[in-house]
């Protein structure tokens, strides 16, 4: 049974998500603020959280970016703000999805079944390549780890920045349209931008190319999309 923390404060919403998860077959542990839910956060070892952008003693953009920086596990920010910018910033410090209240408790059923599955994909082992070096800088994919190496060091990546680099990784110089990429990286069914992509894309830049602003691996292709050059 998958674990949900879900650090929500407002206890009716809250009741309503457990209650309708736990139907789904997924074990909910809910904190009322931050601090609580940095405390389960350790304890309980969730696979997905989901976490208000409000809460009553801390911001909930900053508790993401603090979250992100130990730990991989997928996180759903859930907030009334539905601005562009603010479902930017959640996925430039780190989350992996951003859902507006309100919403149907089957779109939140969905998009944590989305989450978990690219969390749990079953790898290849024929998908690990040896690393390539272009420019001076050595790059390698680990796709059954789930990792991205450079100069032999570990790069911190979200699970939609990590997606996208293995699709570039398996098919390089295949150009992906953005229409793609957000479908291999959230799922058909589930709602996103394509702001979002590029949002990713700008992100693996800055971890793995030199300057990026002159991106030697991931390139812009005009009308079209991205692809990735070794």
């Amino acid at each position: 049974m998958s674990k949900i923390l879900l650090i929500e404060d407002d206890r009716s919403i809250a009741d309503m998500i457990s209650i309708y998860l736990s139907e789904e077959d997924y074990q909910v542990h809910w904190a009322a603020d931050g601090r609580q839910g940095k405390e389960l956060f350790h304890s309980v070892g969730p696979d997905v959280i989901m976490l208000d952008v409000m809460l009553p003693d801390m911001n909930g953009i900053e508790l993401c970016r603090e979250l992100r920086s130990q730990s991989q596990v997928p996180i759903m920010m859930i907030s009334a703000k539905s601005e562009v910018s603010e479902r930017v910033k959640a996925l430039v410090i780190g989350a992996d999805d951003y859902l507006c209240k309100p919403f149907s408790m089957r779109e939140l059923a969905a998009r944590t079944g989305a989450l978990l599955r690219r969390s749990t994909m079953v790898k290849a082992p024929a998908a690990e390549a040896d690393a390539v070096s272009a420019g001076g800088q050595s790059i390698k994919v680990d796709i059954e780890k789930r990792c991205i190496y450079l100069q032999n060091h570990p790069v911190e990546t979200t699970f939609s920045e990590f997606e996208i680099m293995r699709h570039f990784w398996l098919h390089p110089g295949k150009v992906f349209s953005r229409e793609e990429l957000l479908n291999k990286i959230r799922g058909i069914d589930t709602f996103v931008t394509e702001r979002s992509v590029d949002v990713h894309i700008t992100n693996l830049r800055k971890k793995v190319e030199v300057d990026p602003k002159e991106p030697k691996h991931i390139k812009t292709v005009w009308g079209v999309g991205y692809k990735f050059e070794l």
